[in-house]
């Protein structure tokens, strides 16, 4: 059964230096709050996966977190580059990058084989691409049934993994409604899951049985951190604050600006700082 605990307790146990890490969630249900509490932590060499990396694992990379990134399309949604990111790979501040490019598809069908147990997830792809040429985890093999030449990549199968959500009950299952993304595969594939939710209710039982819910036993760990997705949304709690995402292309193009955001926002608050400054800013748009 997963606990209930502090999001600086979950992060603490769930994640180490050198770890494979995904913060998933496509566009709708970003776990920013748990992300910030690993940069707080401090955590090194982390290798981060991710569908649509985005300004979250800006701030990671730019903190320093990341040795390596297995993703496929990387940008901030709506407003166009990743800075850190783009500086880290270009001019290998602040450390070096390794890089792992693939598309959604990819990434999608290695979560699904990871979920599964497979070794490699095997799909239509590729196809008139190029990305082989860099990433030698693309490959292509012959269907010993029909001889169509398809692709394979690795499965994704992270140590630990950490979604946002709507509610948990109070068994430890956890309700995710409207994007689901990858979410659900990236729980099953890893081998800790970490859950942070707007709320807790008592159960499931007024909700329709086909809505998306992980069971307890696939979660590890759930801390209560309403607003731990902002500045994405949280489909029937708060809308995308798209200022916030126009706000960090400024901040992330300026080495100084960056740190001194991540000092005053990051580094020296906590995860009741972040639900504060969440709900401040809601109630001032």
């Amino acid at each position: 059964m997963a606990r209930f605990v502090p999001l600086s307790q979950a992060v603490a146990e769930n994640l180490g230096n050198g770890d494979s890490v995904a913060f998933e969630g496509f566009t709708h249900l970003i776990p920013t709050a748990a992300a910030h509490e690993a940069i707080r932590q401090g955590f090194r060499d982390l290798t981060l996966i991710r569908m649509t990396p985005d300004v979250v694992y800006d701030q990671m990379i730019g903190m320093g977190l990341a040795r390596k990134l297995i993703f496929s399309y990387a940008g901030n949604p709506g407003v166009g580059l990743l800075r850190r990111l783009r500086d880290a790979v270009e001019n290998g501040f602040p450390h070096k990058l390794e890089i792992e490019e693939h598309s959604h598809a990819a990434m999608a069908n290695a979560y699904e084989a990871g979920a599964a147990g497979l070794p490699c997830a095997i799909f239509r792809g590729y196809r008139g691409a190029e990305l082989a040429r860099v990433n030698p985890n693309i490959k292509f093999i012959e269907c010993p049934f029909t001889g169509e030449s398809l692709a394979a990549v690795p499965a994704l199968r992270p140590d630990v993994v950490f979604i946002h959500a709507q509610k948990a009950d109070r068994k430890g299952n956890v309700l995710v409604e409207g994007i689901v993304g990858i979410q659900k595969e990236a729980v099953l594939a890893a081998k800790r899951a970490v859950v942070t939710v707007e709320e807790v209710v008592d159960d499931f039982s007024d909700l329709h049985p086909n809505l998306t819910i992980l069971p307890h036993w696939t979660v590890t760990d759930i801390a209560v951190v309403p607003g731990g997705a902002h500045p994405s949304y949280t489909h029937g709690y708060y809308a995308r604050d798209n200022a916030e995402y126009l706000k960090w292309d400024k901040i992330a193009a300026d080495r100084d600006l960056f740190r001194d955001w991540m000092q005053k926002n990051v580094l020296d608050a906590t995860p009741e700082d972040f639900v504060d400054r969440v709900e401040k800013l809601r109630d001032a748009g």
